[in-house]
């Protein structure tokens, strides 16, 4: 048995044709390719409404993807019109890696997930940081509204079937595995960032400093 590969260039096997891929794990019947559409329908719309978590990917000029989760109670995504849903920014780490990837590219995708259900809903546009007051005081959570929001321009919307869901049993609680003894984000600042503080008062200070604030 070879050795566990550290590089790409390590694999001996690879596909890198779109005949190979197809001819490899076959094409999307007819049904499945027609599914995808341009604009938020009344299910769709339904879908967000009921949706407390998403996720975000943008990249950046150099082709770093990020992607990036986004939770509020359900129905946090506002949809304005059939093309056009905003996503409120509430307080976090300040690093903001969505938001300056999308100030040079705006392309973005995201995915919707409903705790329990199977379906996601995807969803791919172009977005806009903006500041629009009329906009930021409708998305007040306990008398707090964001001090930005991502507009999204949607360019195509579809729902994805639930096999991940399935076979991952997210939603089934007998089936996860204890994570008590993993470490937590203060234990990888610490690990990752090579800081010299202990995990205590590094979480005094992200306290001090607002970084624990939810709105």
């Amino acid at each position: 048995m070879p050795e566990d590969p550290t590089t790409l260039s390590d694999f001996n096997d690879p596909i890198t044709t779109v005949d190979q891929l197809e001819a490899h794990a076959g094409t999307a019947p007819e049904k499945v390719r027609v599914k995808e559409i341009k604009a938020l329908d009344d299910l769709c719309r339904q879908f967000i409404a009921r949706s407390p978590f998403c996720l975000i990917a943008t990249v950046d000029p150099e082709g770093v993807i990020d992607v990036s989760p986004k939770g509020d109670p359900a129905g946090f995504v506002t949809v304005l019109s059939d093309t056009v849903l905003a996503i409120p920014d509430r307080p976090g780490n300040r690093r903001l890696d969505s938001y300056h990837n999308l100030l040079k590219d705006p392309r973005v995708g995201l995915i919707f997930l409903i705790p329990g259900k199977g379906e996601t809903l995807r969803v791919s546009g172009r977005a806009r940081i903006v500041r629009d007051a009329w906009l930021l005081e409708r998305m007040q959570v306990e008398g707090k509204q964001p001090a930005m929001a991502l507009a999204v321009e949607i360019t195509r919307a579809f729902m994805h079937c639930p096999k991940a869901m399935v076979r991952s049993k997210i939603w089934q609680p007998e089936s996860w595995r204890n994570a008590d003894d993993l470490g937590d984000i203060g234990d990888a600042m610490i690990r990752h960032g090579k800081l010299k503080q202990t995990p205590e008062a590094l979480l005094e200070e992200a306290t001090s400093e607002g970084l624990l604030r939810l709105y």
